[in-house]
């Protein structure tokens, strides 16, 4: 499965501000001072050396996940990512019928809020299908598209499937389970796989009892995953902090991946607060957690950016 992140910001979108920009100019003009460069030759590999928050900004659109699964295009998610995966689609199938299955945990609007924007929904030969097991599918998406709130109805591209909390079905050839999360008004987790390699899509959710008895539907779940994708969207005070808002942290995640034996995990749904320093920070803290509570595992960690891809 091939996996492209087009949006990995929480609750709204975040673009990169002004202020930030220039942090990182100054930042940089400073390493060129003390690396003495002296030729344009060198500039290529000088970026390269700089660390990640420096030249590189995780984004500011809200979820969105591409997977291509052999032939089958699977969307995790609708925030505003999807509108620059719309478009990129458009262009890479050239005219071509699109058909996507577009897998929602939920309906709050930073999940849903790209799905108006998405292109390829205005051609009538596309054949675009959403998928959600909470109540209400239909006409939640409807319903963000009335004329009080967006001035172009849904278009007749879309078709919808209602599933249920717990399911378990097919498309093509690649298997899909829900699972349902904790999250004010409701979330899921989706377990999809394809070809012997597993990805899980877990974002939303919190974990106020972190005792093993009371994660095992979860590590059960989430089991030999070859990929987590995990809420990640506070710090552990900010998580004490800010009881039953429903999202996770690092530290939770790397303790859930290791008992469930999950060989890569990717935190996403990054606060809107959080600038490209603190995501690199608070990476670089869940790194030193992992090595200190486990130094042996074999467990990979990342921080998911806008244009990130991976292959499991």
């Amino acid at each position: 499965m091939n996996i492209r992140f087009w949006g990995v910001r929480g609750s709204i979108a975040t673009p990169l501000t002004n202020a930030d920009l220039s942090d990182k100019l100054e930042t940089a003009l400073q390493a060129v001072l003390k690396a003495g460069l002296t030729s344009d030759r060198q500039i290529p590999d000088f970026i390269r050396s700089l660390t990640w928050h420096i030249r590189q900004t995780a984004g500011g659109d809200t979820s969105c996940v591409e997977i291509q699964a052999g032939d089958t295009l699977l969307i995790l998610d609708g925030g505003t990512g999807i509108r620059r995966l719309g478009l990129d689609l458009m262009h890479s199938y050239m005219g071509k019928i699109i058909e996507a299955h577009i897998l929602l945990t939920h309906t709050h609007w930073d999940h849903i809020s790209g799905i108006p924007f998405f292109v390829p929904g205005f051609n009538p030969n596309n054949r675009l299908i959403l998928y959600g097991p909470f109540p209400g599918l239909e006409k939640r998406i409807r319903g963000q598209q009335v004329p009080e709130y967006f001035p172009v109805p849904l278009p007749p591209a879309f078709k919808f499937v209602q599933l249920k909390e717990k399911d378990h079905f097919k498309i093509g050839e690649v298997c899909v389970e829900t699972f349902p999360l904790n999250h004010p008004g409701s979330s899921h987790a989706y377990r999809i796989t394809y070809s012997n390699k597993t990805v899980i899509y877990a974002t939303d959710s919190e974990y106020k009892d972190v005792s093993a008895k009371a994660l095992k539907p979860f590590t059960d779940f989430f089991h030999n995953a070859d990929l987590l994708i995990y809420d990640a969207q506070f710090t552990l005070v900010e998580n004490i902090e800010k009881e039953d808002w429903g999202h996770s942290n690092t530290f939770y995640g790397i303790d859930i991946a290791l008992e469930s034996n999950v060989k890569k995990l990717i935190f996403t749904h990054h606060d809107p607060a959080y600038n490209d320093k603190k995501l690199w920070e608070i990476l670089q803290k869940a790194v030193e957690y992992l090595n200190i509570n486990d130094p042996d595992s074999n467990l990979q960690v990342f921080l998911a950016y806008e244009g990130m891809t991976l292959t499991v």
